[in-house]
Protein backbone atom coordinates (compact mmCIF):
# COMPACT_ATOMS: atom_id res chain seq x y z
CA UNK A 1 0.00 0.00 0.00
CA UNK A 2 1.20 3.49 -0.85
CA UNK A 3 0.61 6.60 1.22
CA UNK A 4 1.79 10.21 1.19
CA UNK A 5 3.05 12.19 4.18
CA UNK A 6 3.34 15.99 4.29
CA UNK A 7 5.18 17.86 7.04
CA UNK A 8 4.58 21.61 7.26
CA UNK A 9 5.30 24.30 9.84
CA UNK A 10 2.40 26.61 8.99
CA UNK A 11 3.50 29.55 11.22
CA UNK A 12 -0.06 29.94 12.55
CA UNK A 13 -1.19 30.54 8.94
CA UNK A 14 0.50 33.94 9.08
CA UNK A 15 2.60 34.34 5.96
CA UNK A 16 5.83 36.19 5.40
CA UNK A 17 3.61 39.09 4.29
CA UNK A 18 2.22 39.09 7.89
CA UNK A 19 -1.27 38.28 6.67
CA UNK A 20 -3.41 35.63 8.36
CA UNK A 21 -4.54 33.46 5.44
CA UNK A 22 -5.45 29.86 6.33
CA UNK A 23 -6.92 29.46 2.85
CA UNK A 24 -3.37 29.52 1.43
CA UNK A 25 -2.31 26.61 3.63
CA UNK A 26 -5.46 24.71 2.67
CA UNK A 27 -4.77 25.26 -1.04
CA UNK A 28 -1.22 23.92 -0.66
CA UNK A 29 -2.41 20.85 1.25
CA UNK A 30 -5.16 20.12 -1.25
CA UNK A 31 -2.68 20.40 -4.10
CA UNK A 32 -0.30 17.83 -2.59
CA UNK A 33 -3.12 15.54 -1.45
CA UNK A 34 -1.29 13.86 1.43
CA UNK A 35 -2.80 10.98 3.38
CA UNK A 36 -1.11 12.06 6.62
CA UNK A 37 -0.23 15.69 7.36
CA UNK A 38 2.05 16.81 10.19
CA UNK A 39 1.54 20.47 11.06
CA UNK A 40 3.47 22.61 13.53
CA UNK A 41 2.62 26.01 15.06
CA UNK A 42 -1.13 25.45 15.01
CA UNK A 43 -3.26 27.88 17.03
CA UNK A 44 -6.42 27.23 18.97
CA UNK A 45 -8.40 30.12 20.43
CA UNK A 46 -5.67 32.72 19.88
CA UNK A 47 -6.67 36.29 18.90
CA UNK A 48 -3.99 36.56 16.17
CA UNK A 49 -5.76 33.71 14.33
CA UNK A 50 -9.30 34.94 15.01
CA UNK A 51 -9.61 32.54 17.96
CA UNK A 52 -10.15 29.65 15.55
CA UNK A 53 -9.29 26.02 16.13
CA UNK A 54 -6.93 25.93 13.16
CA UNK A 55 -6.53 22.16 13.22
CA UNK A 56 -10.28 21.68 12.85
CA UNK A 57 -10.65 24.46 10.28
CA UNK A 58 -7.83 23.19 8.08
CA UNK A 59 -8.87 19.54 8.39
CA UNK A 60 -12.44 20.30 7.34
CA UNK A 61 -11.45 22.63 4.50
CA UNK A 62 -8.78 20.27 3.13
CA UNK A 63 -10.95 17.16 3.42
CA UNK A 64 -9.41 15.24 6.31
CA UNK A 65 -11.95 13.25 8.37
CA UNK A 66 -9.56 12.71 11.30
CA UNK A 67 -7.32 15.11 13.17
CA UNK A 68 -5.61 15.48 16.53
CA UNK A 69 -4.18 18.61 18.15
CA UNK A 70 -1.49 18.57 20.83
CA UNK A 71 -1.02 21.76 22.86
CA UNK A 72 2.50 22.88 23.75
CA UNK A 73 2.33 26.59 24.59
CA UNK A 74 -0.40 28.36 26.59
CA UNK A 75 -0.82 32.07 25.88
CA UNK A 76 -2.82 34.73 27.70
CA UNK A 77 -5.68 33.65 25.51
CA UNK A 78 -5.52 30.39 23.61
CA UNK A 79 -2.86 27.76 22.97
CA UNK A 80 -0.81 26.37 20.13
CA UNK A 81 1.10 23.22 19.24
CA UNK A 82 1.26 20.41 16.68
CA UNK A 83 -1.61 18.88 14.72
CA UNK A 84 -1.86 15.65 12.75
CA UNK A 85 -4.46 15.37 9.98
CA UNK A 86 -5.26 11.96 8.56
CA UNK A 87 -7.36 10.13 6.03
CA UNK A 88 -6.88 7.04 8.18
CA UNK A 89 -8.61 6.44 11.53
CA UNK A 90 -6.75 7.68 14.61
CA UNK A 91 -7.17 5.19 17.43
CA UNK A 92 -4.88 6.83 19.97
CA UNK A 93 -3.37 10.26 20.58
CA UNK A 94 -1.13 11.70 23.25
CA UNK A 95 1.11 14.73 23.62
CA UNK A 96 4.64 14.01 24.85
CA UNK A 97 6.18 16.90 26.80
CA UNK A 98 9.66 17.71 25.48
CA UNK A 99 10.19 20.88 27.51
CA UNK A 100 13.70 21.30 28.95
CA UNK A 101 13.96 23.30 32.18
CA UNK A 102 12.78 26.87 31.75
CA UNK A 103 13.06 26.82 27.99
CA UNK A 104 10.01 27.47 25.81
CA UNK A 105 7.53 24.62 26.03
CA UNK A 106 7.91 22.05 23.26
CA UNK A 107 6.17 18.80 22.52
CA UNK A 108 5.71 15.79 20.28
CA UNK A 109 2.27 14.60 19.35
CA UNK A 110 1.94 10.83 19.10
CA UNK A 111 -0.90 9.30 17.10
CA UNK A 112 -1.67 5.71 16.18
CA UNK A 113 -3.18 5.39 12.70
CA UNK A 114 -4.75 2.36 11.06
CA UNK A 115 -4.05 1.93 7.36
CA UNK A 116 -6.60 -0.19 5.48
CA UNK A 117 -5.78 -3.73 4.46
CA UNK A 118 -8.15 -4.76 1.70
CA UNK A 119 -11.69 -5.10 3.00
CA UNK A 120 -10.66 -5.56 6.63
CA UNK A 121 -12.08 -3.31 9.32
CA UNK A 122 -9.84 -0.34 10.26
CA UNK A 123 -8.23 -1.96 13.30
CA UNK A 124 -7.50 -5.11 11.33
CA UNK A 125 -5.27 -3.15 8.97
CA UNK A 126 -1.67 -2.02 9.46
CA UNK A 127 -0.83 0.09 12.48
CA UNK A 128 1.29 3.16 11.80
CA UNK A 129 2.82 5.04 14.72
CA UNK A 130 3.32 8.74 13.97
CA UNK A 131 5.36 11.22 16.03
CA UNK A 132 4.90 14.88 15.07
CA UNK A 133 7.36 17.19 16.83
CA UNK A 134 8.74 20.70 17.04
CA UNK A 135 12.15 20.93 18.72
CA UNK A 136 13.94 23.84 20.39
CA UNK A 137 16.40 26.42 19.11
CA UNK A 138 19.65 25.31 20.76
CA UNK A 139 21.63 22.18 19.89
CA UNK A 140 21.96 21.10 23.53
CA UNK A 141 18.23 21.54 24.09
CA UNK A 142 17.38 19.50 20.98
CA UNK A 143 19.67 16.64 22.01
CA UNK A 144 17.97 16.46 25.40
CA UNK A 145 14.56 16.58 23.76
CA UNK A 146 15.40 13.64 21.53
CA UNK A 147 16.52 11.80 24.65
CA UNK A 148 13.12 12.44 26.22
CA UNK A 149 11.38 11.25 23.07
CA UNK A 150 13.25 7.98 22.64
CA UNK A 151 12.81 7.14 26.34
CA UNK A 152 9.09 7.90 26.25
CA UNK A 153 6.73 4.99 26.75
CA UNK A 154 5.22 5.65 23.32
CA UNK A 155 8.45 5.25 21.33
CA UNK A 156 10.56 3.07 23.62
CA UNK A 157 7.90 0.35 23.68
CA UNK A 158 7.85 -0.04 19.89
CA UNK A 159 9.56 -2.94 18.21
CA UNK A 160 11.91 -1.75 15.44
CA UNK A 161 9.79 -3.70 12.96
CA UNK A 162 6.71 -1.61 13.74
CA UNK A 163 5.97 0.95 10.98
CA UNK A 164 6.86 4.31 12.49
CA UNK A 165 7.39 7.90 11.38
CA UNK A 166 9.03 10.77 13.26
CA UNK A 167 8.58 14.08 11.47
CA UNK A 168 8.22 17.79 11.93
CA UNK A 169 10.33 20.87 12.52
CA UNK A 170 13.61 19.66 14.01
CA UNK A 171 15.40 23.04 13.89
CA UNK A 172 18.49 20.89 13.23
CA UNK A 173 20.57 23.19 11.03
CA UNK A 174 23.78 21.12 11.20
CA UNK A 175 22.17 17.64 11.11
CA UNK A 176 23.55 16.85 14.56
CA UNK A 177 20.51 14.70 15.38
CA UNK A 178 20.74 12.60 12.25
CA UNK A 179 23.28 10.05 13.62
CA UNK A 180 21.13 9.55 16.72
CA UNK A 181 18.13 8.57 14.64
CA UNK A 182 19.92 6.65 11.89
CA UNK A 183 22.85 4.96 13.65
CA UNK A 184 21.46 4.43 17.15
CA UNK A 185 17.73 3.90 16.64
CA UNK A 186 17.60 2.43 13.15
CA UNK A 187 15.66 5.12 11.31
CA UNK A 188 16.27 6.30 7.75
CA UNK A 189 16.00 9.99 6.84
CA UNK A 190 13.52 10.52 4.02
CA UNK A 191 14.62 14.11 3.50
CA UNK A 192 18.27 13.36 2.71
CA UNK A 193 19.51 14.51 -0.67
CA UNK A 194 20.46 11.25 -2.36
CA UNK A 195 24.14 10.99 -3.20
CA UNK A 196 25.10 14.04 -1.15
CA UNK A 197 26.56 13.19 2.23
CA UNK A 198 24.95 14.93 5.18
CA UNK A 199 22.84 17.25 3.01
CA UNK A 200 19.08 17.50 3.26
CA UNK A 201 16.19 19.15 1.44
CA UNK A 202 16.16 22.83 2.37
CA UNK A 203 12.88 24.27 3.61
CA UNK A 204 13.69 27.44 5.57
CA UNK A 205 13.19 30.30 5.02
CA UNK A 206 10.48 29.64 2.48
CA UNK A 207 11.36 32.56 0.15
CA UNK A 208 15.07 31.56 -0.06
CA UNK A 209 15.68 28.15 1.58
CA UNK A 210 19.04 27.69 3.31
CA UNK A 211 18.28 25.19 6.07
CA UNK A 212 16.79 21.70 6.11
CA UNK A 213 14.76 22.11 9.30
CA UNK A 214 11.76 20.01 8.29
CA UNK A 215 12.46 16.28 8.21
CA UNK A 216 10.82 12.88 8.21
CA UNK A 217 12.50 9.78 9.68
CA UNK A 218 11.03 6.30 9.16
CA UNK A 219 11.59 2.64 10.01
CA UNK A 220 9.80 -0.67 10.35
CA UNK A 221 8.75 -2.12 7.01
CA UNK A 222 8.35 1.22 5.25
CA UNK A 223 9.93 1.92 1.88
CA UNK A 224 10.40 5.48 0.62
CA UNK A 225 9.36 6.03 -2.99
CA UNK A 226 9.89 9.75 -3.53
CA UNK A 227 10.49 13.00 -1.65
CA UNK A 228 10.43 16.67 -2.58
CA UNK A 229 9.76 20.09 -1.17
CA UNK A 230 6.80 22.15 -2.30
CA UNK A 231 7.53 24.27 -5.35
CA UNK A 232 4.26 26.17 -5.55
CA UNK A 233 4.84 29.91 -5.72
CA UNK A 234 2.14 30.32 -3.08
CA UNK A 235 4.22 28.36 -0.55
CA UNK A 236 6.94 31.01 -0.60
CA UNK A 237 4.62 33.44 1.13
CA UNK A 238 2.04 31.28 2.98
CA UNK A 239 4.48 30.44 5.81
CA UNK A 240 8.15 30.92 6.65
CA UNK A 241 8.71 27.18 6.03
CA UNK A 242 8.16 25.07 2.92
CA UNK A 243 6.32 21.77 3.28
CA UNK A 244 8.07 18.49 2.47
CA UNK A 245 6.16 15.75 0.67
CA UNK A 246 7.16 12.11 0.94
CA UNK A 247 5.64 9.04 -0.71
CA UNK A 248 5.97 5.70 1.09
CA UNK A 249 4.97 2.09 0.55
CA UNK A 250 4.28 -0.43 3.26
CA UNK A 251 6.43 -3.52 3.02
CA UNK A 252 5.36 -5.34 6.17
CA UNK A 253 8.17 -7.37 7.62
CA UNK A 254 10.84 -5.70 5.49
CA UNK A 255 13.49 -3.28 6.67
CA UNK A 256 13.40 0.44 6.00
CA UNK A 257 15.41 1.40 2.92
Amino acid sequence: MRFRVVSYNIHRCIGVDRRFRPDRVVEILRHHDGDVVLLQEVDEGVPRSRELNLAREIAEAAGYPYFALGHNVTLRKGRYGNATLSRFPISRERNIDLTIGRKKRRGCQHTTLWLPDGEASPEEGTRLEVFNLHLGLSARERAKQVGLLVRSDELDALDEGQPCLVGGDFNDWRSLLRPIFTEVFGFANATDLKGRWNQVIRTYPSFSPRGGLDRIYYRGGIRMLAVRRCRLQLSRVASDHLPVITDFALATGGPAS
